[in-house]
This record gives C-alpha cells, structure tokens and sequence, in this order.
C-alpha cells in the first residue's frame, strides 16, 4: 500500500508526493527534516528473497558512486513488513527520450556533449574495482538537469565484474536498438556493451530515429542504416564514429569509454569538454513540485525506469507527437484561460482527457459502411461490473484534439478519432470472432462499424479462436469448440481459404491424439506457432509451413499458452502458468526465454503486440476473475512498469478480454461484458477511449481478430 502524503518515513523522511506507483512499490517525493533538502524515495514491497536482494544491490552500487554525473545514494533500510528504502538525489529536469520527442533531433554539437559526458561516467564505472558495467544506457536514462547538466540514472540492470567472472548485479534485460548482441545472451557482456548502447542512443538523438537491432543484424536479419542516410548533413567524423561504437562485434567497437570519448571530441574540434555551467542548453521551465499533479511527472527521480520507443529487428522512427514548449513562464492564469477557451471551442460540453504519451492520440476515424445497419444498444446501462483500482505506475500524459465521432455507441468520448482505419477491400476494415448465436460455436466476420455480421464456418463440432495470416487471405481457427475456454479438448487447427471461400482443411501437422490450438501466424506468413499437448504438458511449438517441418519451443513442467508473435518475427510472447499466470517472451527458436511482466499474484493473460513491437497490451485479472487491460513497453520488460488502459482518470471500460490491435496501430477490438453476463465485441481507441459496442446478440461473442489488409 502506498504511502500518504505526510507520513514521515523511518523518522527522518516526510512524503511530498507519490511520483510513480506499480505493483512493487512506488517512487515518492519527500523532504528529509534532518538536512532540509528534496530527496526521491524508491520503494519495493515485493519481498521475496531474489527481489530484495536485486534492490538491495541496486542500493549498494549506487552508493559507492561519486561522480558529477551519476546519482547518490543517501540512505538506505528496510521496515519490516512494510518494504525497503532507497533514498537518493532528486535530479530535476528532462531526460533525453523527452528532448528527442521535443525537437524531433538533437543538433550536433550537443549530441557530442552529452556524449563525451556520459563516456566521463562510464570511465568512471568501468574503472571502479570490481568495475560496474551499466547495461542499461538508452536515452531515457540520461537525464538533463534545469542547469543544462547531464547524469546517467538508473542501475537497475547494473552488473559487477569480479575477476573474470561475470557477476550479473540486476536482472538480464534488453532493450531492442539499444542492446547489442551479447545482451541477449550470444557473448558475456563487458564495458564494451555500454559502448554500443551508447553509440545507439547518440545515434536515435541525431537523426531521431533508433538503430536496426543488434540481435537482428548479428544474424543477418537487418542492415545498420547509415547515420548520413538519415542526416545527409551530420558532421562525417560524428557519423563515423557513432557507427563504430554501434560494431556488431564487440572487437570492432571501441575498446574503452576514453576511446569514445576522444572520437567525439575530435569530431567536434574539441579537446576537452567546456568549462561551463550549463553544459547543454536546459530543459523548458517547468513547474516546481508543489504546482503538479499529486501522481506526476515520474521522471524526476534519479532511477528513472522511463524509456524511449524501441523497435524490434527493424528501424522505427521515435514518436511524431511533439508539442513545443515556451522556453518563457507564462503566468498560469492564462494558461487556464486559454486551455478552458480551446476546449470550448473544440468539445463544446466534453472536458478532454489526457492521454499517455505510450500510446498517442489516434487520428483516425471509424465510418460505418452503412450507417442504417448499426447496432445500437440504448437499453443497456454501460456501467462495468467491476471496478479496479489502477495497479500501473501514471506517466507524463499529452491531451489529445478531435473531432465529433460518428459510432452508435460512445461510451468514453475523451478521444475521438478522425480518419478511417485500415480498409479492406475499399470498405471498412474486418474483424473475425467468434460466436455461438446459431446454437454452436461458429467464426463470423463483420466490418468495423458492427455491419454485415455473417458466419464464416458451419462445422458440426464448432469452431473459434481465429487467425489471420499476414496477407489477409487465410485465416486459421480451431475445432472442435464448444465455448471459450484455456485448453481445447480434442482440437485441431484449420485453415480457411478466403480468397475461394473453399472448406477448410486441416493444418498439414504431423498426426497426434494431443489437442492443437491457440493457432498464430508468423509475420511472413511462413510459420504458424500454436498450443499442443504433443509432449504431455500444455508446450508452444512452431510449424512451418513451406518445409512442414515442426520444432517444440518450450519443454517446461509449467503449462504455457497463448504465443503470440512480434512484428519483426525474431519473438514470441507467450503465458506460463506457476502459480499465476505469467506473461513470457522467447526468440522465435525458444532461445533467450525470458519473463516479460512481474505482476505478483495477479494473472496475465492473452498478450498482443503493438504492430511496431514497442509494447504489449494484455489482461490482468484480479481474484474475481475480471480482466482490466494494461500496456507494458518491451524496454520495461521483466519491470512492474505496466500501464492501465485506459489510463487513471478516464472512464473505465469494464472488463477487457483477449484484446487485438488494429494494424494500423491506433484501434482495439476486444470481448467485454460490462453487465457482468452477456459477452460481446467492444472496440476503442489505443488510448481507451470513444468505446463502441460491435455486437449485440445475447448470446456468446469473444475473440475478435482484425483482419490485415490483402495485398492487391
């Protein structure tokens, strides 16, 4: 439980504010009464044994340090029953994930500033003894100070090297474009790992962009784009000298910090960094603590966990949403006014919500095909049956401007979108679910507005869970299905052609009495990764489709479920049943198997991946059984950083099961039943919001998948 504000905590600390909140603690504001100063109080209350060691670590590396640029650590201690304590500086400012997102690129003169700062921290690391590698360099851990000052934060993943032992300090982790290769478990990792993660981070802040994956080009799945391919007028020794840190090989790259350092250097004519107060230009003023919001602004901590938007084996731009601040203070009674005028102005009588900067505001439309056909449902009260408290850490919010929305049914209408989702055929998109209305349980499909509801199987034992290939033009279900269930007594997996319309045939998988099922294409098509009981247990296992051949993924006592594949192709995410539910990841051939969420004693449930792989969406549910939808970024993996959708101060939605992405991003279609009893299909926004009801039979509706565009 977290603490309230005024509590004085072991005697000395009095809590300002809660800053971030997730199921391990929270990170908190407070004042130390002894030496009058602002302190930031990180808290676990996930005490188990390997938990409060990995905190305990942190505690103790961080408090070795001393450096201008790292974080100190003042105090540590545990109250029993009650958590561990982290006392440590209040770094104020914006971290360079919150500059890129500002100005789109950072010039580069500054970008060899910050650079040649951050090689000062890592020389000072690398040369402790036993000497600290980081592991966790990205441009959200790199905060700039209102002095215009740079520190490198957060030691969650930091490791020790003792001898020449490895000694991992935190957790292994990876962060897609920033981690290199041995990060992922190829090679031991050393100061030369926090090279590259460096050089990556320098490159996403020159040209805005984040670099191909290090795993994907080891293997020869993707290509370094060059940094003058993306800025044709970068300065050629900075181009040169990023794109050396970022070697696939570790020999290739810079051997130490003070290489690097020296490269950057040279590259902006420079011997050493200046002598002045502000090192790079300071963040935009922004308002002293007593002026936020109580759960704010995250960030201003020094172990800041937040993080850019990675990308997966592939190039991916960083976010589009970039609102200019005023570098000057504008008194605040204008700002009100002006915001208060805009809003009448735009949402006559609608107050707008804000968003989380995770997932931007939509700016998209849904048209229904034939407005006359719409389902409407103005005899049922919306109100969820259940309602949870947020169990997620907030974040920095940014509103969101619409226009007025055109479904039948708007329950949530803070963000309204504006143009058409992905289209079909030149009419709306298509989503496939499944329902038994007809007396069994069947696969239909209608467009997006709820139109044209019509069945797409008629197989005397049922069929459900359907997946659509990548193209659009196949879709795989199970069978026999009676009801949505786990686990598919006697199933099997099927294929529907679509473009003939023929009778479905089975997948050509080698013959077994063990129930295939929870069927999900790769993204090129070639591969259909799925659930079987083949080896006794409940296991993933891959079957490719162009040599028939078929490989287990998983062989562990625990039942796993649910695979879903990465847009890249390189991962799948999957469910793993201890004691709870737990949400996995693996590589594509079951290597690297890893957890993706820590939830504590809550079930994860049906993962589905952003189609540009920077996060998860998937459902948690409470000891009721009702399921509460959250976002958890793949940079903040194996973290309790998971994000509510929608996020705290929006409408809830009831409860979110089996939750699918539209491919263009910025839709989701799930099952719901906010009477508590009748199950149908729901779409909102990615930011939760402007729900729609799809379907109204009384009967069962769940599992919606939307159907990719064909290709022409």
């Amino acid at each position: 439980m977290a603490l309230t504000p005024g509590t004085i905590l072991n005697n000395r600390y009095r809590i300002v504010s809660i800053l971030g909140q997730g199921g391990m603690g929270s990170v908190y504001q407070a004042w130390d009464e002894n030496l009058g100063i602002s302190v930031a109080v990180k808290e676990n209350q996930f005490l188990t044994d390997e938990y409060a060691r990995q905190f305990q670590r942190e505690a103790n590396i961080l408090a070795s340090l001393r450096h201008p640029s790292l974080p100190r650590v003042g105090d540590y201690f545990t109250v029993p029953n009650q958590g561990q304590y982290l006392i440590m500086d209040f770094i104020e400012g914006e971290d360079l994930r919150e500059r890129i997102e500002r100005n789109t690129t950072i010039p580069g003169e500054e970008v060899i500033l910050i650079g040649a700062a951050i090689c000062d921290a890592l020389n000072y690391l690398h040369h402790r003894y036993p000497p600290i590698i980081h592991r966790d360099i990205k441009p959200g851990n790199i905060k700039i100070t209102p002095e215009g000052q740079v520190s490198l934060v957060d030691f969650g993943l930091a490791k020790l090297m003792i001898g020449t032992q490895q000694t991992t300090t935190g957790a292994r982790a990876m962060t897609p474009g920033y981690s290199p290769p041995e990060q992922y478990g190829t090679a031991p990792t050393d100061s030369r790992t926090d090279i590259y993660s460096l050089g990556a981070t320098l490159y996403a802040s020159l040209t805005g962009a984040i670099p191909e994956d290090g795993l994907a080009r080891a293997t020869g799945k993707a290509d370094l784009t060059p940094v003058r391919a993306l800025m044709p007028k970068a300065n050629r020794k900075l181009a040169a000298s990023i794109e050396k840190a970022l070697e696939v090989d570790p020999e290739d790259r810079y051997q130490t910090a003070m290489e690097f350092r020296k490269a950057l250097l040279e590259a902006g004519n420079m011997e050493r960094l200046p002598e002045r107060q502000s090192l790079v230009p300071p963040p935009p003023y922004s308002p002293p603590p007593e002026e936020l919001e109580p759960a704010g602004d995250t960030k201003a901590f020094a172990n800041n966990s937040g993080g850019e938007d990675p990308m997966v084996a592939r190039r991916l731009s960083l976010p589009v949403s970039r609102r200019k601040r005023s570098r000057k203070m504008v008194p605040i009674s204008l700002v009100i006014v002006g915001a208060l005028a805009l809003i009448v102005i735009l949402q006559p009588g609608i107050p707008q919500t804000v968003l989380g900067w995770i997932m931007p505001s939509p700016t998209v439309t849904l048209p229904a095909a034939n407005p006359n056909e719409m389902p409407s449902d103005s005899t049922q009260t919306e109100t969820p049956a259940v309602t949870l408290d947020d169990p997620s850490p907030t974040d920095s919010l940014t509103n969101g401007e619409s226009e007025t929305p055109v479904p039948a049914e708007t329950i949530a209408s803070t963000v309204t979108p504006t143009a058409t989702p992905t289209k079909v055929g030149g009419s709306a998109g298509q989503i496939a679910f499944s329902s038994n209305r007809t007396g069994s349980m069947q696969v239909w499909m209608m467009n997006t507005d709820g139109s044209q509801q019509h069945s797409l199987t008629n197989l005397p034992d049922g069929a459900c869970k359907p997946a659509w290939s990548p193209d659009g033009a196949k879709l795989a279900f199970v069978s026999p299905c009676k009801e949505r269930k786990d686990r598919y007594d006697g199933s099997k997996i099927f294929i529907l052609d679509m473009t003939n319309q023929s009778t479905p045939y089975p997948l050509p998988v080698p013959p077994s009495p063990a129930e295939d099922y929870d069927p999900t294409w790769s993204p090129d098509g070639v591969k259909i990764a799925f659930t079987s009981t083949r080896a006794g247990n409940p296991d993933i296992f891959v079957f490719n489709l162009s040599d028939q051949s078929l490989m287990q993924l998983t062989n562990n006592r625990a039942p796993e479920k649910y695979p879903a594949w990465s847009p890249s192709g390189t991962q799948i995410a999957f469910v793993r049943d201890y004691s709870y539910s737990q949400l996995w990841i693996m590589s594509d051939t079951g290597q690297y198997q890893s957890r993706f969420a820590v939830s504590g004693e809550i079930n994860d449930m049906w993962p589905n991946w952003s189609p540009d792989g920077n996060y998860l969406l998937f459902s948690q549910l409470n000891t009721a059984n009702v399921p509460w939808l959250v976002s958890l970024r793949y940079e903040d993996r194996n973290t309790t950083n998971s994000t509510r959708v929608p996020p705290r101060g929006q409408p809830d939605v009831g409860p979110v099961a089996q939750a699918d992405i539209s491919p263009d991003g910025n839709w989701i279609a799930y099952e719901s039943w906010p009477d508590g009893n009748n199950h149908d299909i729901y779409l909102m926004t990615i930011n939760g919001s402007s729900k729609m009801r799809l379907t109204t039979d009384k009967d069962f509706d769940f599992g919606p998948a939307w159907r990719p565009v064909p290709k022409s």
